[in-house]
């Protein structure tokens, strides 16, 4: 039995909303960037079904630590004020700085771009970001995918996921297990808000009516305008720890994220041991005081909503504080004694923020 006929033209997967050739043209013009983070382990280069990565020869006892994230509603403020090209370095740095708490050096990164109607000019910013945060991480770009998805997501809607991998020497984990009470808690500053808090932020936006449309946007707080601190790419801590783990004693490290001070933190801190951090012992930068003042925003769920200034922090003795610190202060990252290791014995709170 021969299929009905009929007279009109045939669908084309153009008309169900995908379009090919969007695709091509977005991996070709993305091809020069994704080169640019190649390491000498990457076999094969771009365009294989899976990424191919060498270990042999540069670790005896290799132990890999794996990482993923997204970068949350950020995306949001990212298209409201057409500032796709940094978006994508906060979520390489989402992941990378993530594996760095066990000492581990990134490998390789895979992204996840998914919208409703493919831009190419758009998609092309967004991976171009990806690539930049690659190279200052060392990481090598090897592979991502691109979906295209109408009526999956409303048109000029994007969202975005990655994954790193990385490997540290197992003798050089760090587990925490070498943290005792007496150790000093050094907070290296973050380049803003990062990516976290930003359904907050929109809320607070709302709240003391900015929009992009209505110049507020620009408000100056200390040399930087307010969507400027707000769209600061997260900074990526990669290799200036690796550089000072191989020359320091670094006991424990926590990446400031989702949770902030409050949660983050006092996770690689095992049982029998507290934290007390100052807040008084850095300053506030002005794009959180902007925040907590607008907002209304409790002091208590500032520091459970916002990295407020401490981006990364180390956990090492107090003999190692001078050494470290001079050498931060020669790499150029901002940073103070925040707080300290104490014993905690029992049930009680182990984490005490004055």
């Amino acid at each position: 039995m021969t299929a009905q006929s009929n007279s009109s033209p045939g669908l084309t997967y153009r008309d169900a909303g995908v379009d090919i050739d969007a695709g091509n043209a977005v991996v070709e013009r993305i091809k020069p960037l994704v080169r640019r983070t190649m390491r000498p382990e990457v076999l094969g280069g771009v365009g294989l079904f899976g990424g191919l990565f060498d270990l042999a020869g540069r670790y005896r006892e290799p132990v890999l630590v794996s990482g993923t994230d997204g970068v949350g509603t950020k995306l949001i403020l990212a298209k409201q004020l057409n500032r796709h090209d940094s978006i994508g370095q906060d979520l390489v740095a989402m992941c990378v700085n993530d594996v760095l708490v066990q000492g581990a050096e990134p490998l390789f990164f895979l992204d996840y771009f998914a919208t409703g109607k493919l831009d190419v000019d758009t998609t092309v910013n967004v991976v171009a970001g990806i690539a930049r945060g690659c190279e200052i991480a060392g990481c090598a770009l090897i592979g991502g995918e691109t979906a295209e998805m109408p009526d999956m997501y409303p048109p000029g809607e994007y969202d975005l996921a990655g994954f790193t991998v990385g490997a540290v020497e197992k003798s050089k984990l760090i587990d925490s297990s070498k943290l005792r009470a007496g150790d000093v808690l050094i907070g290296i500053a973050s380049s803003g808000p990062h990516s976290n808090g930003y359904s907050l932020v929109r809320r607070i936006l709302e709240r003391a009516g900015v929009t992009p449309d209505n110049g507020r946007l620009d408000l100056d707080l200390g040399g930087v305008t307010l969507a400027d601190a707000l769209m600061a790419p997260t900074r990526i801590y990669v290799k200036p720890v690796l550089e000072l783990l191989a020359k320091h004693d670094i006991h424990a490290m926590a990446h400031v994220t989702g949770g902030a001070l409050v949660e983050k933190i006092i996770r690689v801190v095992p049982p029998g041991l507290g934290l007390e951090i100052d807040t008084a012992s850095w300053p506030l930068p002005a794009v959180f005081d902007w925040l907590q003042r607008e907002g209304n925003v409790a002091r208590e769920e500032m520091w459970r909503t916002f990295n407020c200034g401490i981006g990364y922090v180390l956990m090492v003795p107090p003999a190692a504080v001078a050494a470290i610190g001079a050498d931060l202060d020669r790499i150029g990252l901002p940073h103070w004694q925040i707080g300290q290791v104490v014993a905690a014995p029992g049930e009680g709170e182990r984490l005490h923020i004055r």
